[in-house]
């Protein structure tokens, strides 16, 4: 897995830094003088989600340092390591967006999960993100920090994603616009995404947005296969979990901004090589129903 991680990170810096010259940003990683490369960086960044270490620290430390001298033989140390993180972040988005997304035409799901990056008890006290994070409520209480907003195909496969703020509504614009770029077909959602406009707004798109009714509104008919899908939502709630769980999506530990946005795209990234993803099964029986 790490070979194909590293081969397809590699050719996509070598056809991003084609088009450095014509753009301002990259160009700094490249002034940087390191003995590992980019590609390389990158690479161990994604591979420690999913590692069963508890920290990047460990990680780097105790398995690549000791353990990867094959796969990397210039290796830094790890103070050093963290100088370069920063320098990842722009790239790991683009490669994220531009080669790791499918498109979704038939069956998607969409969600959002809190990131919470400090304890609420010490929100005052905390300096990493005192511009940026805001408070925020979810279905488990107030919280700090940001939301991930996401949607999968029934396959398990992610098809959008966009980073917001703790306060930031589900059914934002810019948020929506992000999260729903390569999806189209039927749309499932929890009852937070309930809202006439926004439902209007997706048909146009050629998108139909299916959702649980709240206890005050009117019953609706809907066909067989809509009910069962929108019992099977847990699909993605499924996903957040082992994002957080499996990936360390969500920690406490962040030195900068950078290093979180570097975290987070880099977790993304990593659940998209999942070789077994939540899914579910259907035949064309079942979605004629």
């Amino acid at each position: 897995m790490i070979t194909k991680i590293f081969c397809e990170i590699d050719d996509f810096i070598k056809d991003w830094k084609k088009e450095e010259s014509k753009v301002s940003i990259g160009k700094d990683y490249v002034k940087l003088k390191s003995r590992l490369s980019l590609s390389e960086v990158m690479t161990i960044l994604v591979m420690y989600h999913n590692s069963g270490s508890r920290t990047f620290k460990d990680y780097y430390t105790k398995v690549v340092q000791k353990m990867m001298n094959s796969e990397f033989p210039q290796l830094v140390s790890y103070n050093r390591f963290v100088e370069l993180i920063p320098y990842t972040t722009i790239p790991l988005f683009l490669f994220l967006k531009t080669k790791r997304l499918v498109k979704s035409d038939n069956i998607t799901f969409i969600d959002s999960t809190k990131i919470a990056i400090s304890h609420n008890k010490r929100i005052k006290r905390h300096k990493t993100f005192k511009n940026t994070a805001t408070r925020g409520k979810s279905s488990m209480g107030w919280f700090y920090g940001f939301k991930m907003h996401i949607s999968v195909t029934e396959k398990g496969e992610l098809s959008g994603f966009h980073l917001s703020k703790g306060n930031v509504d589900d059914r934002n614009d810019v948020v929506l616009r992000n999260v729903l770029e390569n999806v189209s077909g039927k749309l499932y959602g929890d009852k937070g995404y309930i809202s006439q406009k926004l439902f209007e707004n997706l048909h146009e798109k050629g998108i139909q947005l299916v959702t649980s009714i709240k206890k005050n509104m009117k019953q609706k008919l809907l066909p067989l296969l809509d009910k069962l899908l929108l019992r099977k939502r847990s699909i993605i709630e499924t996903i957040n979990d082992q994002l957080k769980n499996m990936c360390d999506l969500e920690h406490s530990r962040h030195r900068s901004e950078m290093d979180f946005l570097a975290n987070t795209f880099s977790t993304l990234i990593r659940y998209t090589y999942f070789e077994k993803k939540p899914s579910i099964n259907f035949s064309e029986k079942d979605r004629d129903m």
